[in-house]
């Protein structure tokens, strides 16, 4: 990786500054991409944008921005994007500051303005380098997810397709699937969510293989037929207790399975009236795969522990060997799954091993 300093003015920065949602975001003669595959569409805040107005009009100086050369000797933006487009924007007319939009600015505070001078830092080497120099100035603010940097390695007509679906403010796959996927769609957190269960968590290996193919249709067709599965599964909506399920993992596993609807609701209206269960999202995968581990069952209390192990003088209720409490364990005598209650009534205190042979039965 080979950096250089360069000094540009405003003036030349925003020489052909271009804001097109298909062609992107464009500055500095065309020659500049503001907004390249791995940034997020993220525009500063009204205070943050008139923070870096503010600078530039009291000749303080910017932070250092960063641009990568690309091969054809043009350039990307690595670091500054909001930076810059917040000084293109307001010269553009798009907002004011201090109550005075560009228009209104006398011929002098315009010219002061443009011949302000900005320190670029140019970066050149392969999309390797360029990504771990990325990393390095990303430390502070807004860090890239790790889905963003795999978007900077393997950008391409495929990406640009899934972005469609997946990346966008409102897209699709939000308004489709946001009653049972937490995140946002600019940070990828839907794209990301989708490749890994689609490519059973190989999300660098789908991308790569499919980086250069046109569409993104396959990716689309799989997200579509997982929120069908789950919304002719699971009828009724509870969105506080969805959104953090695994969907994809459930989805692959069960999807040629036949599942009754109507009594997969009837228990999940039972377990979610279980004061046992201390984990609620989890009685979505247990209804499915029969596993207790996903409800986290309330476990006896030390106290409950402590009187039922005197009640037993100190002795395993099941090889009748005598113990000190920190080597036996609170046990369910009738099991949860069969209708036991975490209740003294239903407490036995068993040494580890006896413990472990009943689990293991």
């Amino acid at each position: 990786m080979k950096i250089k300093s360069h000094e540009i003015t405003i003036e030349d920065l925003v020489n052909k500054y271009q804001d097109n949602n298909e062609d992107g975001v464009t500055g500095y003669g065309g020659k500049l991409d503001i907004r390249p595959p791995y940034q997020r569409e993220f525009i500063y805040s009204g205070k943050q944008r008139e923070a870096v107005i503010s600078t530039v009009k009291k000749n303080f100086p910017l932070n250092v921005m960063y641009w990568a050369v690309r091969d054809d000797g043009n350039f990307e933006v690595m670091d500054g994007q909001q930076r810059t487009i917040s000084i293109c924007q307001y010269i553009n007319g798009d907002f004011s500051y201090e109550k005075k939009y560009w228009s209104n600015l006398q011929d002098n505070e315009k010219k002061e303005i443009l011949e302000y001078k900005l320190l670029i830092y140019l970066c050149s080497g392969d999309a390797s380098d360029k990504l771990d120099w990325f990393k390095i100035i990303n430390i502070a603010g807004e860090k890239l997810t790790a889905q963003e940097m795999r978007n900077a390695v393997y950008h391409g007509t495929w990406l640009t397709d899934a972005k469609k679906y997946f990346s966008k403010s409102g897209c699709p796959a939000y308004d489709m699937g946001n009653d049972y996927i937490t995140g946002s769609p600019i940070r990828q957190d839907f794209l990301e969510k989708t490749i890994k269960w689609v490519s059973n968590n190989n999300i660098d290996d789908y991308m790569a293989k499919h980086q250069h193919e046109p569409t993104a249709h396959n990716l689309w067709s799989y997200y579509q037929s997982l929120i069908s599965w789950i919304e002719s599964i699971f009828t009724v909506k509870r969105k506080k207790l969805m959104k953090n399920v695994p969907w994809g993992e459930l989805y692959n596993e069960f999807k040629n399975t036949s599942l009754d609807p109507q009594k997969i609701e009837e228990e999940l209206s039972i377990l979610i009236q279980d004061e046992d269960i201390t984990k609620m999202s989890g009685i979505y995968q247990y209804v499915l795969t029969r596993n207790e581990k996903f409800l986290s069952i309330r476990s006896f209390t030390p106290q409950e522990k402590q009187r039922v192990y005197e009640k037993q003088n100190g002795k395993c209720n099941s090889c009748k060997k005598e113990f000190d409490i920190s080597a036996m364990d609170a046990d369910h005598i009738d099991p949860w799954s069969s209708g036991g209650k975490t209740s003294e009534e239903n407490c036995q205190i068993l040494c580890k091993g006896c413990n472990r042979r009943k689990s293991n039965k």
